[in-house]
């Protein structure tokens, strides 16, 4: 299968590769996203597999040809840092954005595939005491009900609507009996055989897992069960409801990282193979359902992996990167590459 590789990078936009990693190439200029901007986050339109959505630092941006040329949606969420995108499975219509640092960190819904967005009711104050301004970095949404969300925040909780975003209930507070922790970095939710669901909540410090719609908790501590005490992000196998991936660190951004795999929704976990040790924090995943077992890592300071198992194994690639914060791919290439800046 023919695939374009997309980085989001701090500093140099999005990179992206159609040749299996052979040449990297910049965006070119006189573009609405600028070819060294900020780029928090992606997300693959669940509309189009082709059409790539890029939060940057200063709004929302969109490419439908595969990361080559990006256009500014003129909406809400002009001028803010968007930290976080996610698509309803049961309505791809409905997209979630949370922003954050060095802006107000805000959840806004979208209901028109991301055309146009509006503010819910969860926002948060200016300053915290972890990060000095939060940032939503972690949301879910229930993949029957895209009005069943979640959102966390770095710092500042866990909080969960059943109304898409005009009420919010606060969850963490529940977790008390563990000391509790305010700065969450993921959420998934993963609906089981029998229709019941997991929710799996990542903290800075550990894993917290509920079958129970978020009533009752377990605690997973990061540094005793995963030899590393600074967790930063989940990911799943596309399609699976019990394969998942955990991307830890021993701090931010850290000298030491390790990838684990679970093959039961977060009960258990395994130590996967790199083969060479990352230089930081694992930041950043990158999956698509057109092909589960082709899987993408990176660590905070641009070292890129992939893996052809499912997670279980990973290999470096030969080019790096200044700081990596998400990854994405898309089936194909795209038919013109636009005059790029190639890097190689």
């Amino acid at each position: 299968m023919s695939r374009t590789l997309i980085v989001a990078t701090d500093g140099q936009a999005v990179m992206r590769t159609h040749d299996d990693g052979k040449n990297w190439y910049r965006i070119n200029i006189r573009q609405d996203l600028e070819y060294d901007d900020r780029v928090r986050c992606l997300l693959v339109d669940p509309a189009n597999p082709e059409a790539v959505f890029a939060g940057a630092e200063k709004g929302l941006f969109y490419s439908a040809d595969r990361g080559v040329h990006w256009s500014r949606i003129d909406c809400a969420l002009n001028g803010f840092a968007v930290w976080k995108l996610v698509a309803s499975e049961s309505d791809p219509k409905v997209i979630y954005a949370g922003t954050g640092a060095p802006t107000r960190s805000i959840l806004f819904k979208s209901s028109d595939g991301g055309k146009s967005w509006e503010r819910t009711t969860l926002e948060m104050p200016e300053f915290c005491a972890g990060v000095n301004r939060p940032r939503m970095l972690a949301l879910a949404v229930d993949p029957d009900d895209s009005d069943d969300v979640w959102a966390g925040v770095e710092e500042g909780g866990l909080h969960h609507s059943r109304d898409g975003g005009k009420t919010w209930e606060r969850i963490d507070t529940s977790w008390s009996t563990f000391g509790g922790n305010s700065d969450l970095h993921d959420i998934m939710i993963l609906k089981q055989d029998d229709g019941s669901r997991v929710h799996l909540a990542l903290t800075v410090i550990a894993l917290y897992r509920s079958t129970d719609g978020g009533k009752n908790w377990t605690r997973l501590p990061a540094k005793e069960s995963w030899g590393l005490r600074y967790s930063r992000l989940l990911t799943r196998k596309s399609g699976s409801n019990q394969e998942i991936a955990v991307g830890i660190g021993d701090g931010t951004p850290g000298t030491q990282a390790a990838i684990l795999t679970s093959s039961d929704a977060g009960q258990s976990w395994t130590r996967a193979e790199l083969d060479q040790p990352s230089n930081s924090c694992i930041w950043a995943f990158g999956a698509n359902p057109a092909d589960p077992d082709f899987m993408l890592a990176a660590s905070k300071f641009g070292y890129l992996y992939r893996s052809t198992d499912g997670g279980h194994s990973w290999v470096k690639e030969w080019r790096e990167f200044n700081e990596i914060t998400d990854l994405a791919w898309v089936p194909g290439v795209p038919t013109d590459l636009g005059l790029p800046h190639v890097t190689n």
